[in-house]
């Protein structure tokens, strides 16, 4: 076991982190008050190539590890947890489906602009009726001639107003429940394609997040990912990339509770002394150290069975649950020993707090993450192979060993 970082993933970490500190965290309050989403920020990612971290150059990306791009999202979510979401969405969710499920044509048409950050990706499965049960979806394709068409809704979904191309999951089968769910590439400006911002969120106010209507919307059938039928797998597969990317970031919640709360332990004193001296407070600074290592851990484990082309799903998902919870919770104590000061924002706590109940619920709750490890636990659940698997790296020694 080597638990240390390459020098490559030491500079990446250094690259980003200065760009949150000079980039986000001096504007952060403000975006967050009004509710604003500094699209410029996908901008200044994609010149730094971080939109396309872990796709292979090949592809128009930089060919990184997965593990880096855990880095980019820890360190993104140490400034704000929407920087972080919009790379969750357009390289976990949809870059990197795209990368495992396409077909040379799409990986050329979409995948290598999105890379490469002149376009931007989102994912689209939550509806209304249909969230932690997929199967539930009511937004349908039916087949005419060379196109597919579309009608439905989609909700809650991240970069609504701003992503160029969707990955939009309807059903082909009505009847056929999971197995009756198709995936498909839907550019915005296709007729039919609308969005509408959700507002009143209690956290991540500075995201852009909110509904996706398809009102008939022609799609050629050239672009449909997999085959039909295939989508819940597909949708699956690609939540492992997304529930990577949720954990990752929450490590970085973690990471910005604690720094936030030993600077205050510095600087506040009661009763004659630093409150960093308090036991009490002690014990609040070292449950987040300890859960920063323990999730951090669980993070780079599962970055490392996808760096190795293995299955992850029980591995992922157990991290993602566990880093969520304790980032909640590591936002919690950040409050507490802020105290009064806490529920201002005045310091950047209460929005940390704010911003970690989402990622509790969205990606699989962590009733469902519970339930899955019980399951596998238990020996009732168990990850068959899949038609397609994520490429292993490093990248370049894939390529040449599939030419030989």
């Amino acid at each position: 076991m080597n638990f240390s970082l390459t020098d490559e993933q030491k500079s990446v970490r250094k690259v980003v982190r200065a760009f949150v500190d000079r980039e986000i965290n001096p504007y952060i309050k403000e975006w967050d008050e009004k509710g604003h989403f500094e699209k410029n920020i996908l901008k200044r990612l994609a010149d730094l190539q971080l939109m396309g971290v872990c796709i292979p150059e090949e592809y128009g990306g930089v060919g990184m590890d997965y593990n880096t791009l855990a880095i980019v999202c820890e360190e993104l979510e140490r400034g704000d947890t929407a920087f972080r979401t919009a790379v969750s969405v357009h390289t976990g969710l949809n870059s990197m489906t795209l990368l495992q499920w396409g077909t040379e044509e799409q990986k050329q048409k979409y995948l290598v602009p999105q890379a490469k950050g002149e376009k931007v990706g989102a994912f689209g499965l939550t509806e209304p009726n249909a969230g932690s049960d997929v199967a539930a979806m009511e937004t349908t394709a039916v087949k005419e001639g060379n196109y597919y068409i579309l009608n439905g809704s989609k909700t809650w979904i991240s970069l609504c107003d701003v992503a160029d191309n969707f990955l939009i999951f309807a059903k082909t089968d009505t009847k056929a429940k999971h197995h009756g769910i198709s995936c498909f590439i839907v550019e915005r400006t296709l007729a039919g394609v609308s969005s509408k911002a959700i507002k009143g969120k209690l956290g991540i106010r500075a995201g852009n997040t909110g509904e996706v209507f398809l009102d008939h919307v022609r799609v050629p059938v050239e672009n449909l990912l997999g085959y039909e039928g295939e989508g819940f797998k597909i949708a699956m597969s690609a939540l492992d990339n997304g529930r990577f990317t949720v954990a990752a970031g929450a490590v970085g919640t973690i990471m910005a509770s604690l720094e936030a709360s030993v600077k205050y332990c510095a600087e506040r004193k009661t009763f004659g002394k630093e409150i960093g001296k308090h036991q009490l407070v002690q014990q609040m600074i070292a449950k987040m150290s300890a859960n920063l290592e323990i999730s951090r851990l669980l993070v780079f484990k599962a970055g490392w069975l996808k760096n190795n082309g293995k299955r992850n799903t029980q591995e992922t998902s157990l991290a993602k649950w566990i880093s969520c919870d304790a980032a909640l919770e590591a936002a919690n104590d950040a409050v507490q020993i802020h105290g009064a000061y806490g529920f201002s924002n005045e310091f950047p706590v209460e929005r940390y707090l704010r911003n970690a109940k989402a990622p509790v619920i969205y990606e699989g709750t962590r009733e469902i993450h519970t339930i899955m490890q019980g399951e596998y636990a238990l020996g009732y659940r168990e990850d068959k192979p899949l038609r397609k698997m994520l490429p292993a790296w490093p990248f370049k020694e894939i390529c040449i060993a599939e030419k030989h």
